[in-house]
């Protein structure tokens, strides 16, 4: 978690509202669970507050110290839930619940054709008021409604690229090419980044480029009220493409864990050899946190399939953040009742997502 929130947290005294009933309560009840999951984690990762009937083992320490993170992390999720519920709340209010996707996220494609409908109504209403008001002016009104091809050829890009990028986000998730998952709530920043919050090509292209020729839509229609505005063709070309382009980067958005290789981990000083049970194992591949996954309660759902045996991957903290499970690599044990043989290895994450099966020869 952000070291922001924690200062937030103090930096809102005890004075503040607790009730969790209102947009306010609700925000300093989530950071006061920050503040305490952040406290918690760090004191566990400079090894405080470990029971010392554990400290002779270092399995039974570490599956102790994720148990408790994770109860934690739960906590941090349902305060992060309540608030995410206000506050969204909110927002859906004030007329943008259309823009809000399935996985609870403002969706930069619906955005950008809502906004070239309002555009396309408000410049057939400023018409249709030039018929009333300037009567000396309708004769030229009917001729001026051939200027707006244009603006009805973008219209109709950006409204077909909202409904097929809706489409393809849904097969690609149901077929395991694409891994999403629901926000606790909207934010304006995801007109421009993606689930993990970071800056897309794809979405700022996109609302740029539309933008700025919107707004040169909006200026001719101020200069000339009485016809819809003339939108050059050369500009129409460059939102298309510019949408096509964006529909592209949504077809080959990857996110499909895979399991490359599961190899046996070797203590310092320890011996190499074949595995057992009670080995820790390494597996190594990419996609085992997708975007948006990585808060603690997330992080705590990824699990590996040995054999029959469903293992919850261990949370290892370390000052900041976690070193287990990664993008590329989870640790987790054998355990006792994994038969020995030749079994195999999948891992499942928090998205519900199956990788491909990895055989693993694990010896008596």
């Amino acid at each position: 978690m952000a070291v922001d929130s924690v200062k937030d947290s103090a930096s809102a005294g005890a004075g503040g509202c607790t009730c969790g009933n209102c947009p306010r309560g609700a925000r300093h009840g989530h950071r006061r669970a920050v503040a305490a999951f952040v406290e918690l984690r760090d004191g566990l990762a400079a090894g405080r507050g470990v029971p010392s009937a554990l400290a002779h083992s270092s399995g039974a320490s570490r599956q102790w110290v994720s148990d408790e993170l994770t109860e934690s992390a739960r906590t941090l999720a349902e305060r992060g839930r309540v608030e995410g519920d206000l506050r969204g709340r909110r927002l859906s209010g004030a007329l943008a619940a259309p823009l809000i996707g399935e996985d609870n996220r403002l969706s930069t494609s619906r955005t950008v054709a809502a906004v070239w409908v309002l555009l396309a109504v408000l410049a057939i209403l400023v018409t249709a008021v030039g018929l009333v008001v300037r009567a000396d002016e309708r004769d030229a009104v009917p001729g001026g409604l051939s200027h707006g091809a244009a603006l009805a050829a973008v219209l109709v890009i950006t409204s077909l690229i909202a409904v097929a990028v809706r489409q393809v986000v849904a097969v690609r998730v149901r077929a395991q090419r694409l891994q999403k998952l629901r926000a606790a709530r909207p934010r304006w920043t995801d007109l421009l980044c993606d689930d993990s919050g970071r800056g897309s090509f794809a979405d700022v292209q996109y609302m740029l480029v539309t933008s700025a020729v919107a707004v040169f839509a909006v200026v001719r229609l101020v200069q000339d009220p009485y016809r819809l505005p003339r939108l050059p063709w050369a500009l129409a070309v460059l939102a298309a493409a510019s949408a096509v382009t964006y529909l592209a980067a949504k077809f080959t958005e990857s996110g499909r864990p895979v399991v490359l290789s599961v190899v046996r981990v070797r203590e310092a000083g320890g011996l190499d050899g074949p595995v057992r049970t009670g080995d820790d194992i390494e597996i190594r591949g990419c996609g085992f946190v997708p975007p948006g996954a990585q808060s603690p309660d997330l992080l705590g759902r990824v699990v590996v399939r040995i054999g029959a045996v469903n293992v919850h991957v261990p949370l290892v903290p370390v000052p900041g953040g976690f070193t287990n499970p990664s993008d590329t690599l989870l640790t987790v044990p054998v355990p006792a009742e994994v038969e020995p043989g030749r079994v195999d290895v999948q891992v499942v994450t928090a998205s519900g997502a199956v990788t491909n099966r990895l055989p693993l020869d694990v010896v008596d």
